[in-house]
């Protein structure tokens, strides 16, 4: 095993060199002293530096094979990692690999369904209508006549997966101990994060449990069509979904002969995405054109879902706020969002980004609006975040990714498109609500099953912190002195606050009960009026009894 992983790398230096990216393996501070060999190489010798650096990468990692072409899609994804001129270059690497034989697909579903073809399909065609480097696709007929696709995963691919993998990661810890911008560029990052998406794509019955997600959070749309999942037929190995019909989205001519609205349909597309990120926080990462169609009434139908992107009730709303910043320019506002969310450091200076951020964005907004991409935007704050020390966030870079290609695809559409124009009003109702009345019934309805087992704690835990008040052992941390002593005199009114925290802690168990019950009294809106009123007022009583002097 040490044999041929040595082997491989060698290759792989090999492959590089030819290819004129010697720079880039002798950039390596412990390989430097070696780079006399190159002499002796023949492949030094002939060596093509002619195209540009970008070409020059994605050529050789077309040649190292399928795991490294995927590598190079998901460093394509990462402008704020790599150069951009570089980044635009690996956005054209394909994944097009020679399709296994038919009658080994045939073997791999039949073994993964312990049973002949002919008990599952009425029909299967040998011959596959699509292949990759993970998997390939074939055209079939179920028993009861329906039209279906198999994904058939490419039997192998795991070990040489692994292998490469073991690879990369050997490259990126020398990387990370020998190569100055390690610091920076984090290569061990970027190699495990690759690793969690690419195993993730190897498991079918994942990516049918994504598409079944996604077609439940869009019935009856008439913007976009999941294709449904067969689970009856499918297994880890083997996915059988329904056959969709549909017009490639780059076969832009297609699409306007059917009569379909470019104008409308770009619009949907960013309906769509916004839809998916902050209603379901769920969303298709790889909108790429290969995974996209479109019918002749024009209804996006998608495919391929191994990658998805999840965002959380926080990072929606930070994430909000941060768009909406950049929509009115409040780059105080983009600072101080990145570090309630915790996306930057603590001890980040405010003034300091905030003059980062306005120096990266207002050379954009002097452009004419047809000429400002809102995707690359986002990718430039990245950047400047990624320079105070921002972590990697795994969902906000599948964000930016699927930003990017449906900008992208939209301004293929209709080159007028303004993303900004679609992004803003849904933004804005969006963050409407998240607030008010009905936002917060909602947000009290989902915590009630953690708080109620809690309730029964709450008499005890408020009379230890009455006595430890009391006793002087309650304490609030500030680095304010006046605010200290302030707080400090507040907690000194015993017998007060004693009696309005009562209270208010009454208002909220009260608010609590009419929440909990409304649905079995029927009470509906009169119980959510009621127990925003109870709660409204609970929070005064508790906030004056406390601040009280």
């Amino acid at each position: 095993m040490a044999r041929d992983g040595s082997w491989r790398l060698f290759r792989i230096v090999r492959v590089l060199v030819r290819h004129g990216l010697d720079e880039f393996v002798f950039s390596l501070s412990l390989l430097r002293p070696y780079r006399f060999a190159l002499w002796l190489f023949p492949g030094f010798w002939f060596r093509d530096r002619t195209a540009d650096r970008g070409q020059r990468l994605r050529e050789a990692l077309e040649e190292l094979g399928p795991v490294f072409v995927k590598f190079g899609q998901a460093l394509s994804t990462r402008p704020d990692l790599i150069p951009p001129d570089i980044a635009a270059e690996l956005t054209r690497l394909q994944d097009d690999v020679p399709p296994f034989p038919g009658e080994l697909a045939k073997t791999v579903v039949e073994r993964s369904l312990q049973a002949p073809l002919s008990e599952h399909f009425e029909s299967f065609d040998l011959a596959p209508l699509a292949s990759a480097s993970v998997a390939q696709v074939h055209c079939a007929t179920l028993k009861d006549g329906s039209e279906v696709v198999v994904k058939v995963l490419r039997p192998g691919i795991e070990t040489v997966i692994d292998q490469d993998l073991a690879l990369l990661y050997q490259i990126a810890r020398l990387a990370d101990r020998h190569w100055p911008p390690a610091k920076r560029l984090r290569p061990l990052e970027v190699v495990a994060d690759y690793d969690k998406t690419v195993h993730d794509e190897l498991d079918m019955m994942r990516e049918g449990a994504n598409a079944s997600q996604l077609r439940s959070n869009f019935p009856d749309s008439e913007m976009i069509y999941v294709p449904k999942v067969y689970w009856e037929h499918s297994r880890r190995e083997v996915l059988v979904m329904e056959r969709i019909d549909g017009i490639p989205i780059r076969d832009i001519d297609a699409i306007k002969e059917a009569g379909v609205d470019l104008r409308k349909l770009a619009h949907n597309g960013v309906e769509i995405f916004f839809t998916q990120a902050f209603r379901d926080g769920f969303f298709h990462a790889d909108m790429h054109p290969g995974n996209i169609f479109v019918s002749k009434d024009g209804q996006y139908r998608a495919v391929d879902f191994g990658i998805m992107g999840t965002l959380g009730e926080s990072d929606k709303q930070y994430l909000a706020e941060n768009l909406l910043a950049f929509f009115n320019r409040d780059y105080r506002a983009v600072a101080l969002a990145h570090l309630r969310a915790g996306w930057v450091p603590a001890n980040t200076r405010v003034d300091e980004f905030e003059a980062a951020v306005r120096t990266v964005c207002e050379p954009i907004f002097a452009r004419p609006i047809s000429e400002i991409s809102f995707g690359h935007l986002v990718v430039r704050l990245f950047q400047v975040a990624r320079r105070f020390d921002m972590p990697v966030q795994p969902q906000l870079v599948l964000l930016q990714k699927t930003l990017l290609n449906i900008e992208g695809l939209g301004r293929q559409l209709y080159p007028e498109l303004d993303l900004w124009e679609t992004a803003k009003p849904y933004l804005e109702r969006w963050m409407h609500d998240q607030i008010g009345p009905r936002a917060f019934i909602k947000t009290l309805r989902r915590e009630l099953p953690a708080v109620l087992p809690l309730l029964p704690e709450l008499p005890g835990l408020m009379h230890e912190l009455l006595r430890r008040q009391r006793d002087g052992e309650l304490y609030f941390r500030t680095e304010d002195n006046a605010e200290r002593e302030s707080l400090q005199r507040a907690l000194n009114n015993t017998e007060r606050q004693r009696n309005g925290l009562a209270a208010g802690a009454a208002l909220l168990l009260g608010a609590i009960a009419a929440t909990l019950f409304s649905e079995s009294l029927g009470l509906g809106v009169y119980a959510d009026l009621l127990a925003t009123g109870l709660t409204v007022c609970g929070g005064i009583v508790l906030v004056v009894s406390l601040l009280r002097k």
